[in-house]
């Protein structure tokens, strides 16, 4: 494990055994708060999203794990918060080559939905912007609205000789 190299905190990936994911998260927050180590590694993550699983002829609302084996850890990556996080029971590695750990970027922090980091996009109604991913990746469109809370555009796509609204994340555009 390299020293210090930023002294801010970042979002890490950690690989757990399969179905450990819950287990791993309630066993370092408890290792945290025991040895007082908040100022270091500050949250744990498991990424989920809801989805609609129709059973038995009855639609149910469920929460699925994103990246299964997988936890997201907010921390300032030191010496003993490394081997904290590296040595938790269930606990197989850091993503990152050998045992360096690699920090997600900011980009990558947002598209995975970790943590909702608000993004500075300047466009106004009537811009041009190209779309930069998902399905109309490398597409051109004219911002019609921009809803800021939700970090989203809705954009006019000329599809086929016809405009078409399209709702977009800040994350997927830039300005032309």
């Amino acid at each position: 494990m390299a020293e210090i190299r930023d002294k801010s905190p970042r979002w890490y990936v950690v690989h757990t055994r399969t179905g450990y994911e819950n287990k791993v998260k309630t066993d370092l927050e408890k290792t945290v708060e025991n040895r007082h180590m908040q100022d270091r590694i500050m949250e744990i993550k498991i990424p989920t999203e809801e989805v609609v699983e129709i059973k038995d002829g009855k639609k149910k609302v469920v929460s699925r794990k994103i990246y299964p084996c997988y936890i997201m850890v907010k921390m300032i990556m030191d010496n003993e918060s490394w081997y904290v996080v590296r040595n938790a029971s269930g606990v197989t590695g850091f993503v990152g080559p050998g045992t360096d750990p690699v920090p997600l970027t900011d980009e990558e922090v947002a598209v995975m939905g970790v943590e909702n980091i608000p993004i500075e996009l300047d466009v106004e109604v009537g811009d041009a912007v190209k779309i930069t991913g998902g399905i109309l990746e490398n597409f051109t469109a004219v911002v019609s609205a921009i809803d800021t809370e939700n970090q989203k555009l809705t954009v006019l796509v000329n599809m086929m000789g016809r405009d078409t609204s399209v709702e977009v994340d800040f994350i997927n555009v830039q300005k032309i």
